[in-house]
């Protein structure tokens, strides 16, 4: 459930200037995942995943983007040449690395994957320095430069002439650049042999929500990063830019950012909730979902028939006669500013003219389905998916943007088909994963729901969402201690997670 819980993705600052020469034509990203080191003990786990994640998002976002993997020195060398040759005046230039750094000579450096490094001098010689590369940008004449190295780990080359690992060091960079290491200067952090790191879960996260400028989208993945590893993990930020950038301006992530709650029922008190960061999604086609039986669904507009779960993942049992969930009236799908409102908005206005030139420019779709739904106008949402979809029946993004949507306004029959489409094209996708828990709760389905959840939190333990998810789901299973654990870690780690979750209609 993306959408949410990235009060937001992705990843990189959201390059978004305001200045013309800074349109998205004019914005280069060259992203580089390299894991497979003949001299490490095994190929590195997290590089490759994150590199391919991040040039998504940075697409989405309007970047040329070229993505490379294991690349020799020669490969990484062709690689920047083309990045230079593409800069021009005023340009965004962003780089994104992850694999093995180090530093040398007060400088940082890039490894490829056949660097041959015994001495101090062979890092030189083999490593792409930051500084350098930086430096050429600006000589080519980019207005913006970005750099996102996750590349703090420990590594088989240090070993060799140093005692230590020595991390990475600061870097002098020429006006208009924005650095961020994954770990402070001098450190190291182990790679955590999952799918994705988490300085890029949550880089990705930041990078998707609305409107963020650059700088304040990685403080808030610094800060992040640093309360889930609690403290363990600090990211080192340097920034000289000169203007407000954003990476996302107006796009969300795999759900749109929470906006405002509806405002409750007079009788019952009750609060509405938030959407989370992960993207809506449009009503799919009407036919039945195979779901295990479960209570009621909540009161949508239209009750919807109890949804059942498809084998995406190893299905649970179907749960027993439970608590019901207490919801609050989800907001419907005529709730919310209507097109006209919201035409001026500066974002919006932007995607819609770009829209309008080409029907079907699928990424300004996509992108101003996020921003309607971020501000709740959720039927406008649900049409700019549609048409996304459309476009690209097998856009997993914008299937768990729809379920997600779909989620918050109480289709939950439309949402669950929408997760299990998008489960089916990418099995693990933790995103979706962690919007069908979503639906199964609102449903009632307590066990599939914490199936779901269970399954998110195998591949990121950290997702805040899923482990509240699956605290509510245990306590209405009749697990209160367990359940009431993993509350109290979810609110520990993210204070506003229990707002959230009643945006969504679930207390």
């Amino acid at each position: 459930m993306k959408i949410r819980f990235f009060f937001l993705l992705s990843l990189l600052v959201s390059l978004v200037p305001t200045a013309p020469s800074l349109a998205a034509g004019d914005r280069f990203a060259l992203v580089i995942g390299n894991a497979k080191y003949p001299d490490a003990d095994a190929p590195l786990k997290e590089p490759i995943n994150d590199a391919r994640d991040v040039a998504d998002e940075l697409k989405r976002d309007g970047f040329s983007v070229e993505i490379a993997e294991n690349l020799t020195g020669d490969g990484m060398r062709r690689a920047f040449d083309k990045l230079y040759g593409k800069i021009k005046p005023g340009s965004v230039a962003l780089v994104f690395f992850s694999g093995f750094g180090i530093q040398s000579a007060r400088q940082s450096y890039m490894l490829p994957i056949d660097a041959q490094i015994w001495t101090e001098s062979d890092v030189r010689r083999d490593g792409f320095s930051l500084e350098t590369v930086l430096g050429e940008l600006n000589t080519r004449g980019a207005g913006v430069k970005i750099a996102l190295i996750d590349a703090s780990r420990r590594n088989p080359f240090e070993r060799r002439f140093r005692s230590f690992s020595a991390g990475l060091t600061p870097v002098i960079a020429p006006n208009g650049t924005l650095v961020m290491y994954s770990a402070a200067l001098a450190s190291v952090v182990s790679d955590a042999g999952g799918e994705h790191s988490l300085f890029v879960q949550e880089l990705l996260k930041e990078i998707r929500v609305p409107d963020l400028m650059a700088e304040e989208t990685l403080n808030r993945t610094k800060m992040g990063v640093t309360r889930a590893s609690r403290g363990e993990q600090v990211p080192w930020i340097s920034s000289s830019l000169a203007e407000d950038f954003s990476f996302s301006p107006g796009g969300g992530g795999s759900r749109p950012a929470p906006g405002a709650p509806p405002a409750p029922p007079a009788p019952p008190p009750v609060v509405a909730k938030n959407p989370p960061p992960a993207p809506p999604t449009p009503p799919p086609p009407s036919k039945p979902a195979d779901t295990a039986a479960a209570p009621a669904p909540p009161p949508p507009p239209a009750p919807a028939p109890k949804p059942q779960v498809e084998a995406a993942l190893p299905p649970p049992p179907p749960p027993p006669p439970v608590l019901p969930i207490e919801t609050a009236p989800a907001p419907s799908m005529d709730s919310g500013p209507s097109a006209a409102a919201l035409a001026d908005d500066p974002t919006i206005k932007s995607l819609t003219t770009k829209i309008a030139a080409n029907p079907d420019d699928v990424n300004a779709l996509y992108r101003r389905g996020q921003v309607y739904a971020s501000k709740g106008a959720y039927s406008l949402a649900i049409k700019d998916f549609d048409d996304t979809l459309r476009i690209n029946t097998k856009d997993v993004e914008a299937l768990n943007n729809r379920c997600w949507t779909r989620t918050v306004v109480g289709d939950l029959q439309g949402a669950l088909k929408d997760c299990n489409e998008a489960l089916r094209l990418r099995p693990n996708f933790v995103d979706a994963l962690d919007s069908r828990g979503l639906v199964n709760l609102k449903s009632g389905a307590v066990k599939n729901a914490i199936a779901d959840f269970d399954a998110a939190l195998k591949i990121n333990p950290r997702l805040t969402s899923s482990l509240y998810g699956r605290g509510l789901a245990k306590q209405r299973n009749g697990s209160a201690q367990e359940g009431a654990l993993d509350i109290a870690n979810a609110k520990a780690m993210d204070p506003n997670i229990v707002q959230e979750f009643a945006s969504y209609g679930v207390r």
